[in-house]
């Protein structure tokens, strides 16, 4: 298959300038549109839609030709291609439709005994939460949260990890696997989750690392260093490749514990059998086809990683204009709306390409006293950040994520190449704007 620009070098390829000039040049967005919101569902740029549409057409064209022959040798390219951004080499990584089929594999994988805890903070994503839960249902393990409240510092999170698995111990019970993030959904703040795993070596039991937001978002060759025994990243968030594509890192030392994909596929096979096989080729083999889905996504990690060199210029430079855009677009909101942006005092949040800002909204446990009218009810805060979403989609063609958290209104909003700081500044005032008629108690769309 010849793949787009094939004919070009890198000296071919046009450098257009990041923010709105990006955005016009080489995505799709709807020209009314402003993409706040990347975090969610991520986005990609045309010459990998126009790729993922040639890789469709040649299925069809040639079914049986390219599902049996082609796909195998593009997917092997495509592993060779990601392998290198978590530090890791070709055959410890595999792909999957996303990282909770990913997080489901690893943790249905394991064989737990009575005692058994999987650790966790109350920063997980919901969906691994409901996973756990749902293994306390089906198997002997049991789950054990840690509470956090942002702003904490990394000191504080460690400290507290340290505890809980005490804690657990004091109680004749063992930690079989700790979960966490890289980078948290909400808020979207940094975890010191290389801290976290050296712990987990420590004391002797597995770390399952959750880095949906990872891959493209952060620097991960030092993931072999680290010494993670599992590490799960969507791929469609931040390496800008279509929707329906993760990626599973798994350690040779580790592969023998996944036995079988989710669901289980064709390349399974029962214990006598695996016992023959060497864990490095029947890893590889049990993720090449897993039931019959549409796998353009991971084959598409080969052209996303050619837009991200030649036409981004790397992918250092990508994530050096990303986090400090959030930075200054975080703190140009902040001074617009006369609030401020959520970071501890050491200054370790806001290493990602997230940022988190304080809505100009004040919350009252006293409502209908005429001293605080301006204010919102706690009882109905909820309701006021959803209406606030809800809001900025009808309203105003975007998306800016509100939630009400620890008291307060904050909106998360994500950096990307294709935004700028008046992106930011023209949520800030949108925000201004819906903040201002929530106030006054009015809760209805204009359209």
């Amino acid at each position: 298959m010849k793949k787009p620009h094939d004919d070009e070098s890198p000296a071919m390829v046009a450098m257009v300038p990041f923010g709105r000039q990006m955005r016009q040049a080489h995505f799709s967005f709807a020209s009314s549109y402003t993409p706040l919101n990347h975090g969610s569902f991520g986005a990609f740029p045309s010459c990998v839609r126009s790729y993922q549409r040639e890789l469709q057409r040649e299925t069809e064209a040639k079914p049986d030709t390219f599902i049996r022959f082609t796909y195998p040798r593009l997917l092997q390219e495509a592993r060779e291609a990601v392998a290198p951004l978590l530090g890791a080499e070709t055959d410890e990584v595999v792909f999957v439709p996303n990282a909770l089929t990913a997080i489901n594999t690893v943790l249905r994988n394991l064989k737990y005994r009575d005692g058994d805890v999987i650790l966790y903070f109350s920063t997980i994503y919901d969906a691994c939460l409901k996973t756990i839960q749902s293994l306390e249902e089906t198997t002997k393990v049991k789950g054990h949260s840690i509470e956090l409240i942002y702003p904490v510092e990394d000191e504080e999170i460690v400290d507290r990890f340290r505890k809980a698995i005490q804690e657990i111990r004091n109680q004749g019970r063992a930690v079989k696997l700790a979960m966490f993030d890289t980078v948290l959904t909400f808020p979207g703040v940094r975890f010191p989750w290389e801290r976290l795993v050296s712990i987990c070596r420590e004391y002797g039991f597995l770390s399952c690392i959750d880095g949906a937001h990872g891959i493209g978002h952060l620097d991960l060759r030092h993931l072999r260093h680290v010494g993670a025994d599992f590490f799960i990243s969507n791929c469609y968030k931040w390496l800008m490749v279509p929707r329906g594509c993760a990626v599973l890192y798994v350690p040779y030392r580790n592969q023998a514990l996944i036995r079988t994909t989710y669901p289980t596929a064709e390349g399974f096979e029962p214990e006598a059998r695996r016992e023959l096989l060497s864990p490095k080729s029947y890893f590889v083999n049990l993720f090449e086809k897993v039931s019959t889905i549409d796998t353009t996504p991971y084959i598409c990690v080969i052209e996303a990683s050619r837009f991200r060199g030649q036409v981004c210029g790397g992918e250092e430079r990508v994530r050096d204009y990303c986090i400090n855009l959030a930075r200054d677009g975080g703190e140009l909101m902040a001074a617009i709306m006369g609030t401020e942006v959520l970071e501890n005092r050491t200054g370790t949040l806001r290493d990602c390409c997230f940022t988190n800002v304080r809505l100009p909204l004040e919350v009252t446990q006293v409502p209908h006293e005429e001293e605080h009218m301006a204010k919102i009810p706690a009882a109905e805060a909820k309701a006021v950040a959803d209406w606030i979403t809800i809001t900025s989609v009808q309203e105003f063609d975007t998306f800016i994520a509100t939630r009400y958290y620890a008291g307060a209104f904050w909106t998360r909003l994500s950096s990307q190449i294709y935004l700028d700081r008046r992106d930011f500044e023209w949520a800030a005032h949108v925000l201004l704007d819906i903040c201002s008629r929530v106030r006054k108690g009015i809760r209805t769309t204009r359209n």
